[in-house]
């Protein structure tokens, strides 16, 4: 081998060939010295995975003996994992945000991993009936396809709030078998694994540099059994896919109508595109010449099927239609594909087109017929080279784990690959409490369990932080939340309430608030299973309920007893007033009434007038004359006590008071005594002069007995006139 450049083998193994190819570096550029190809003798390769790891050694030995009688021997080899043995798998993963007023943008990496988890466990079992076996697939990356709140779709779920937030993801995973047999069919034939990459990433490398991956462009790389899917936007490749419909079925479709062998199926197949009338020669020998039209007709449904599930694929991964379309691989030379893909996408036919090395810069090549099919096995030389695919070793928790590193990996695909399971990392919400609200059922949640805590070497890191070899990861669960916790308030955003003018003051009258019927404040605190009732006072008595008033006593009645007998007596003539007119404390009120309570008389009740509404007389009374004056003169002849406690006429009595009365000993007649008892006698110049004192005219004494109407007269006379009358 020459050495002016240093010299690069690449393998391309496929379903139904193995191509090796020779390529040269010199500086930047790349030429492609020689190219072999040898197909399989058996069906050794199924969709990308190595069925039969001696048959392929077996083909790959073949190529590269060929190789190295012209260049010499061949000891390291640049090699990739096919796209189509890539398995892709959908699933959806919600939260409850119900307790958070949004969503934060920590709550969507956790999100995100935990749906490619569920399609991780998903992919396993549907494959091996055994969800643990998960850790079994590498996970090469995914593509979310929606966000929902509550159901509805959403571009973006941050600073979002409602109750359930959820992501519906497409995972693209590699087997890690498919790795493992491809390096057990190298060292079966002595070669070394220089580099190591993946089919979609190899052709993506050469024919849309990262400077072009901005746009959003599939790439599809059809071969004999399948096609490969890759999908780049936004600087990176955002999806993988593959169907298992390729050039093969187009050819069979030729064999059959035209009764050919596979072989001249598909030479016809590709002189399609070349030739303006097409020789075939069937199994019988019969020889017969068609135009292109002719013979496209019979195979187009199959060409328009063909388009149409990559079409579907291309929409599933990259959610719309992409910019533009590049085809690969010899499967891409089937005839009108490229327009049925254009129609089935709604693209411009110039929007979808064949690549072959042609496309590729930097490469420069002399007697090798180029074709779409050349593509990936160069890009795989290249890709292996400048951007190989490596395993990098970290630890988890201590477990050693090596990744499959396709992409920038962070400590959520080493927790992937670990088998912890990212939603059980986050502590669980705490026990929510379920009451009954006015007939509709409130669940009340507990507090947010919190994330995981997560050391990248020592210092605290999330899910998204990038790792490097030999980092060491160490996660541990989240702690619960808290137990539901609320009162009666807590569950009303606007308690409604009522506006009312009693007595001329404005008052804000609250709702009542009943739990498990019995009348509760608003702060007490809720157990699970309350049946809880809110509702506006309704009625004037139920206003006086809610503000804790003691009800009015509207009739005025006061109880007593009097010698031990009942006695009901009016202490207060009240009136209640609703808007102006009379009312009850059953009449139902609305906000802006207005009450009044009015007393047409109030004061205390004394005994005296509780004796004589009983028609009882606790005093005599009589009228006499007193020097022309009238005198009115009364005796108590009843001896009272309230209670037992002796009391006056004037006392007050109370609400329930018992009154007893007992005659006193006094006679219960008057004395012309007693009248002294109610006048005021002038005692001045009083001296040297006698009192002369008559009743009726006739001269009189202090103790006479006095009479209604009676005339007493005291007159003050000097001693000298007195002694003339006498």
């Amino acid at each position: 081998m020459s050495n002016n450049g240093e010299i690069m083998y690449a393998l391309d193994i496929g379903t139904r060939s193995v191509t090796g190819l020779i390529l040269k570096q010199k500086g930047d550029t790349y030429e492609l010295v020689d190219v072999e190809s040898r197909e399989h003798k058996e069906r050794s390769m199924m969709d990308g995975q190595i069925h039969n790891i001696a048959a392929v050694a077996d083909v790959i030995k073949e190529t590269k003996d060929v190789l190295e009688e012209r260049h010499g021997p061949l000891h390291k080899v640049c090699v990739a994992a096919a796209g189509r043995s890539l398995k892709t798998q959908r699933a959806a993963m919600e939260i409850d945000i119900s307790s958070q007023p949004s969503v934060f943008p920590e709550d969507i990496p956790p999100l995100e991993l935990g749906a490619v988890q569920k399609a991780q466990h998903k992919l396993a079992f549907e494959t091996e009936e055994d969800s643990d076996k998960s850790i079994r697939y590498h996970c090469v990356g995914y593509s979310v396809v929606a966000y929902y709140l509550d159901g509805e779709e959403m571009g973006s779920l941050i600073d979002q709030a409602g109750r359930s937030a959820s992501v519906d993801v497409i995972a693209t995973f590699l087997p890690k078998v498919v790795v493992e047999s491809l390096l057990s069919a190298l060292q079966r034939v002595d070669l070394e694994l220089e580099a190591l990459t993946l089919e979609p990433i190899a052709a993506i490398n050469v024919l849309i540099p990262p400077s072009m991956r901005r746009l959003n462009v599939a790439l599809v790389d059809i071969g004999a059994g399948t096609s490969d899917i890759a999908i780049t936007e936004l600087g990176t490749v955002t999806a993988y896919g593959m169907v298992p419909i390729a050039g093969d079925e187009v050819t069979e479709a030729l064999s059959d109508e035209f009764l050919l062998d596979f072989p001249d199926a598909e030479r016809v197949k590709r002189d399609l595109s070349q030739h303006k009338q097409i020789s075939i020669t069937d199994i019988l020998g019969m020889e017969a010449e068609y135009p292109p039209e002719q013979v496209l007709e019979p195979i187009r449904p199959v060409v328009q099927q063909l388009a149409a599930e990559i079409s579907s694929e291309i929409i599933t991964l990259n959610r719309k239609a992409p910019k533009a379309v590049m085809l690969v691989g010899g499967g891409s030379m089937t005839p009108e594909i490229a327009k049925q893909l254009s129609e089935s996408l709604g693209l411009p036919e110039n929007r979808v087109a064949v690549r072959d090395i042609d496309a590729i810069k930097h490469l420069s090549y002399e007697g090798i017929q180029p074709g779409p099919e050349l593509v990936t096995p160069v890009g795989i030389a290249i890709a292996a080279k400048e951007h190989p695919v490596e395993y990098i070793p970290v630890y988890v928790n201590e477990k050693s784990l090596r990744l499959f590193d396709v992409k920038n990996l962070t400590i959520g695909d080493a927790v992937l690959a670990s088998g912890l399971s990212i939603p059980k990392l986050y502590g669980r919400p705490g026990e929510a409490i379920v009451v009954t609200l006015n007939n509709r059922v409130v669940t009340i949640p507990g507090t947010r369990g919190e994330a995981p805590s997560i050391l990248l070497n020592n210092k605290e890191a999330s899910l998204e932080k990038s790792i490097s070899p030999e980092d060491h990861i160490t996660i541990e669960k989240g702690e619960d939340g808290a137990k539901a916790s609320a009162s009666f308030q807590d569950l009303l955003d606007e308690p409604p309430e009522l506006q009312l003018t009693i007595n001329r003051e404005e008052y804000t009258i609250p709702a009542l608030c009943y739990v498990n019927g019995k009348q509760m404040p608003p702060d007490t605190p809720l157990k699970d299973r309350d049946t809880l009732t809110c509702r506006l006072p309704e009625t004037a008595g139920e206003v006086w309920e809610a503000m804790n008033w003691e009800t009015p006593d509207l009739t005025g009645a006061n109880s007593y007893y009097v010698n031990n007998r009942l006695v009901s007596l009016s202490a207060a003539e009240s009136s209640f007033l609703i808007n102006g007119r009379p009312g009850k404390m059953e009449q139902q009120v609305v906000s802006g009434d207005r009450i009044d309570i009015r007393s047409s008389r109030e004061k205390d009740v004394t005994v005296r007038e509780l004796l004589e509404q009983e028609e009882m007389e606790p005093v005599v009374r009589q009228q006499v004359w007193f020097n022309q004056q009238t005198v009115d003169m009364e005796k108590q002849i009843l001896h009272i006590k309230i209670n037992g406690e002796e009391a006056e006429l004037d006392d007050t009595v109370n609400h329930q008071d018992h009154v007893t009365t007992e005659k006193t000993s006094e006679a219960p007649g008057f004395i012309l005594q007693d009248v002294f008892s109610y006048v005021t006698v002038e005692l001045q110049g009083a001296v040297h002069k006698t009192w002369k004192l008559t009743k009726n005219g006739s001269p009189a004494s202090f103790t006479e007995d006095l009479h209604g109407g009676d005339h007493i007269e005291l007159q003050l006379i000097s001693k000298q006139n007195q002694e003339k009358g006498g």
